[in-house]
């Protein structure tokens, strides 16, 4: 419990970084205040952080003993959208907002690395920090990566935290294997002939063919992919035309597919590409498919939780519950899991019964602030377990 009792003795430093990063949200791989203000935290705190030539802020505790390289990750980027939390430092900033809980993790992981520079001269290893620009857009852990963030040192292990809203304040849920979806962007462009809509014969209509291709993708859930391994396909956005009695000339739809295994991601992707070709093909349009991101599933390695969830059963007591739930969500944390053996915990932000009600990316979600001890405490404890020779 003194890593807990530690980073409690923080919760006033903890709160003011959180509603600071709260009501200042950037979003995308650009965040120059939000960067700045955790640039100057670290420098305060005696590290010589740096920035990555692409977004992203790393820097080292430790490294005076040899030993492993463990690192300890939290995103930082905010979501394009209005906040209805009430609260009296909710977002100055119309249409951006912390509905995901980023600057939890930032503030919490900013907490850890005080703890860890202050013991520094007794870590059997180095603990790396990563604190992400875009993964809301899915780029910053691919940004990350390239620019070297797993090297120099190498990184051994490696751990996210991502909070979760209605569950208890404090608690740390772990698991192993698949602890997200992947997620595939994608768009779809119909290109036919326009033309007046009482002649409907002298025209290609992108629209009809882009219906067809809406039904048929959804075949390819229910008719190809073993119930066993579920995989979502959603159309969000259907956009064509400009008036009733015109026919368009191009229909576009956007969606996303999800999977929580790589093999059955790997077979629907290039299947949905022919589905859409040839049925438009039938219907004498052209079509085109585009995925415009992409993330694996994000993977938890026993090597790395077992010594973890031991940690944190002994340090947090009834706080620390294994689970083995995937969520559907997606995050872009599986470029560094497909790499590095790692751990990816989440921390209850606040339950019903504590008064909390809303859900992550829900424009009136609100976090329990108590709980950035426990993040702070838990990414600690996991980097001690992990260095333990």
């Amino acid at each position: 419990m003194e890593d807990l009792k530690r980073a409690q003795a923080l919760q006033a430093e903890l709160t003011a970084w959180r509603r600071y990063l709260h009501r200042h949200p950037e979003t995308g791989m650009a965040l120059p205040e939000t960067s700045a203000f955790v640039l100057e935290r670290l420098r305060e705190m005696g590290f010589e952080p740096a920035e990555l030539p692409h977004g992203g802020i790393t820097a080292l505790a430790g490294g005076k003993r040899p030993g492993k390289t463990v690192l300890l990750r939290a995103d930082m980027d905010a979501l394009p959208m209005k906040e209805e939390s009430g609260l009296p430092f909710a977002s100055c900033r119309e249409g951006i907002a912390h509905t995901c809980g980023h600057d939890m993790h930032t503030a919490a992981l900013l907490g850890a690395a005080k703890l860890l520079k202050e013991e520094e001269d007794a870590l059997p290893g180095t603990v790396k920090f990563m604190f992400q620009p875009g993964e809301e857009t899915l780029q910053g852990a691919k940004s990350m990566v390239a620019d070297g963030i797993l090297e120099q040192p190498h990184v051994d292990a490696a751990v996210m935290m991502h909070m979760a809203p209605l569950l208890p304040t404090g608690m740390v849920f772990y698991g192993s294997g698949t602890v997200a979806a992947s997620s595939d962007p994608f768009r779809i462009t119909v290109r036919g002939k326009g033309g007046h809509g009482a002649r409907p014969h002298l025209s290609v209509d992108p629209i009809n063919a882009a219906a067809h291709i809406h039904l048929s993708l959804q075949e390819l859930i229910s008719r190809e992919t073993d119930a066993a391994d579920p995989a979502v396909l959603t159309i969000g956005t259907f956009h064509a035309g400009t008036a009733d009695n015109v026919i368009p000339s191009e229909a576009v739809m956007t969606g996303t597919l999800r999977t929580y295994n790589k093999k059955v991601r790997d077979f629907l992707l290039p299947r949905m590409r022919e589905m859409v070709e040839l049925t438009a093909k039938a219907f004498r349009a052209e079509g085109e498919f585009l995925v415009t991101s992409s993330v694996l599933p994000l993977k938890a390695d026993p090597a790395v939780v077992n010594p973890a969830g031991a940690a944190f059963q002994r340090e947090l007591g009834g706080k620390a519950v294994e689970s083995h739930e995937p969520m559907c969500g997606s995050e872009d944390f599986a470029e560094v899991t497909d790499r590095v053996p790692s751990l990816c915990f989440l921390l209850g932000g606040g339950s019903r019964e504590e008064g909390f009600s809303h859900g992550i990316h829900h424009p009136k979600v609100r976090f329990q602030e108590d709980s950035l001890s426990y993040g702070a405490a838990a990414y600690v404890i996991a980097a001690k377990a992990l260095l333990s020779p």
